[in-house]
C-alpha cells in the first residue's frame, strides 16, 4: 500500500486508494511529554461514565495555568479526535476555577490519547 505522507499546521495527512486521512500523531506524542504522560498507564475511555464534574467549591484548587493550558492543547487537537471533543469540552467549563479533581480528569484524557492508535494501516 503506497501511502503518502505530508505535514501541515501540525496536521498530518495520509492518501490511500481508500480515502484520505488528517491526524496530529506527533502533536499528540509531544502533548504527552509535555505533561509527563507518555509512560501512563493506557486507559480505553476518555471519561467514566459515572464522572460527575461540578465546582467543587470545596476542593482543593489546581493550578489554573497549568489546566488552561492543557485545555487549549487539546481543543486544538480536538479537531482531529473527535472522540475526545466531549470530555475536553466539559473540563474547559471549569478553567477559571480548577480544583484537583478536575485536573485529574483532564489527565484521565491524556490517558486515553497515549492508548488509542492515531492511524491505522
Amino acid at each position: 500500500m503506497n501511502s503518502i505522507a505530508k505535514e501541515f499546521l501540525v496536521f498530518q495527512i495520509k492518501q490511500w486508494k481508500e480515502g484520505t486521512f488528517i491526524y496530529q500523531e506527533k502533536y499528540t506524542r509531544d502533548l504527552l511529554k509535555r505533561f509527563k504522560m507518555d509512560d501512563c498507564k493506557p486507559i480505553d475511555t476518555p471519561m467514566s461514565t459515572n464522572t460527575v464534574l461540578n465546582i467543587d467549591e470545596n476542593g482543593i484548587k489546581a493550578d489554573q495555568t497549568l489546566c488552561r493550558s492543557m485545555i487549549g492543547l487539546l481543543l486544538y487537537l480536538c479537531a482531529s479526535r473527535l472522540d475526545i471533543t466531549f470530555s475536553v469540552c466539559l473540563c474547559a467549563r471549569f478553567q477559571a476555577d480548577p480544583k484537583e479533581f478536575h485536573l485529574t480528569v483532564m489527565k484521565r484524557i491524556l490517558q486515553y490519547l497515549n492508548h488509542t492508535p492515531i492511524v491505522e494501516k
